[in-house]
């Protein structure tokens, strides 16, 4: 296909990935029926542009723009929404362009390596290469293909400090590929595995926000009192769960028999602290660590980081916060695991973990302000965490509220568990499918066996 970048030609050297991807042709042996063909052949590499941030007027438009953040949010998944938005005006007024769906993106500057395809016509920065697939070539193959090569992917930018894959190298990319028909076998094998991942993370995302709307409404909105003080049975509630709301407000304007108390009050907090760096490891030693929020995820972080001389824990289930900026970020310890200085944790003084969870999520506003706080960056220590008031109810409205939520934090668990497990078989089949060490029948029948 045609190139639409210019700039230097393509290099004539050759750095070779593990499994399905190089700089230049390799000499290496391919499966039966696969070969290696110039992407360029194949694909069409267009670059991207940031339109002007001083014309205000080139942003705020309906041309979904993809930027790092939405790179590194939606690492390996089709993407429907941008966090930016720029418009006709400012595509006209850049070497921005508009490009179809199901273009593979690739971040070639800042953060290496990251891949995402667009759902929809879409721009993006200039720190993606971007490749609009042609007849021969699926583009899910090739996003798979890149997912592969990560490490290698690294392996061909440049830089000491900030890290770039340049286009004489982009130009020159090679890719190990069987005939369509083979490609979309194995790519329809991979998207299943992914499907059913973003299906389960859809579902625990709806049951945390039915926990949330449920918590807002008793204890934020106060929808029961102003129900009960209006002379109505509060909706959707058995009759034994009302009678726990009182039916007046007190002076202070909280619901009779509520009170304003710290958060201390109501939590355990270990506020973490750094073990010396020979403690740590990544070969599962000691218990997992966390040095701030960099490995949160969806309720609950990954581990990459061990240590064998933990100064502080946290213990299982227990809320994690972020006290270093960005300040307020929330996540729950899957396992017992130790805690850096960026990290502290909060453990609900009679083990309500659901009400827990939602009673420090509606400090949220609270926590965040405190990212402008501190000399270098936001911060917040033991003292002011302790200074922030937190409603509390009676302790039989926490009981019932666990009671309700506490099905759907289990569930959510098993979800995540199940996710992992699936992330992991993926994982494992990615570089033997792609390489073509693997079948797809015996991929298949391996599934069969794991699932």
């Amino acid at each position: 296909m045609s190139r639409k970048v210019g700039g230097r030609e393509a290099t004539t050297g050759v750095i070779p990935g593990r499994y399905c991807l190089s700089v230049g042709k390799p000499d290496l042996p391919t499966p039966e029926g696969w070969s290696w063909r110039p992407l360029l052949e194949i694909a069409r590499l267009e670059s991207g542009h940031t339109p002007s941030r001083r014309k205000p007027e080139y942003w705020g438009g309906d041309v979904s723009w993809i930027g790092i953040k939405d790179a590194t949010g939606n690492h390996g998944q089709t993407i429907h929404q941008t966090i930016q938005h720029t418009n006709e005006l400012g595509i006209a007024n850049s070497a921005a362009r508009i490009l179809p769906e199901n273009t593979v993106c690739l971040s070639r500057t800042a953060s290496v390596g990251y891949v995402v395809v667009m759902g929809k016509p879409m721009a993006t920065s200039q720190d993606f290469a971007n490749w609009v697939c042609g007849p021969e070539l699926d583009y899910r193959f090739l996003k798979y293909a890149l997912l592969t090569e990560n490490e290698a992917l690294h392996r061909f930018s440049y830089g000491s400090t900030h890290r770039t894959i340049y286009y004489p190298e982009l130009k020159a990319f090679h890719v190990c590929l069987p005939e369509r028909k083979k490609q979309v076998e194995i790519a329809n094998t991979l998207q299943a595995l992914d499907d059913k991942i973003e299906l389960n993370r859809k579902t625990a995302a709806t049951l945390e926000e039915m926990a949330r709307a449920l918590y807002r409404s008793w204890f934020v909105d106060f929808d029961p009192v102003h129900a009960k003080a209006a002379g109505r049975a509060p909706a959707h509630m058995d009759t034994q769960t009302a009678d726990l709301f009182p039916d007046s407000f007190a002076e202070d304007g909280l619901p009779e028999g509520w009170e304003l108390g710290s958060v201390t009050d109501v939590f355990d907090v270990v506020m973490g602290q750094s073990p010396p760096g020979s403690t740590y490891n990544k070969g599962g030693e000691g218990l997992p660590f966390f040095q701030g929020r960099t490995d949160f995820g969806f309720r609950f972080p990954t581990c990459s980081k061990f240590c064998t001389a933990p100064s502080r824990i946290a213990p299982r289930d227990s809320i994690l916060l972020s006290v270093r900026a960005p300040v307020g970020d929330l996540n729950r310890a899957w396992e017992e695991c130790c805690i850096g200085r960026g990290v502290a944790s909060l453990s609900e003084r009679s083990g309500r973990n659901a009400y827990g969870y939602e009673a420090i999520w509606s400090l949220s506003e609270d926590l965040k302000s405190y990212d402008s706080e501190g000399t270098v960056f936001g911060s917040i220590n033991k003292k002011q965490l302790a200074g922030l008031e937190i409603i509390v109810p009676p302790e039989l409205l926490k009981d019932a509220y666990e009671a309700e939520v506490g099905a759907m934090d289990a569930q959510i668990r098993n979800i995540v568990a199940e996710n992992q497990t699936l992330a992991t078989l993926r994982d494992t089949l990615l570089p033997r499918l792609m390489s073509g060490e693997l079948s797809v029948g015996n991929a298949k029948k391996e599934l069969e066996i794991s699932i």
